[in-house]
């Protein structure tokens, strides 16, 4: 997961602490989920971490 992170423009830490700050509550094992099988979703909530 920590690869498509960086390839959104975020290290893996600061996206954690963004998902932290924008309330999202999902756990690791969903994100990579997202990541690998629905790039589209796991784009959409990188932007909802950034706010």
């Amino acid at each position: 997961m920590s690869a498509a992170v960086q390839a959104q423009g975020l290290t893996y830490s600061a996206f954690a602490g963004a998902l932290r700050k924008a309330g999202v509550e999902l756990d690791r094992k969903i994100l990579a989920d997202l990541a690998i099988h629905e790039p589209t979703a796991f784009a959409a909530v990188v932007q909802a971490a950034r706010g």
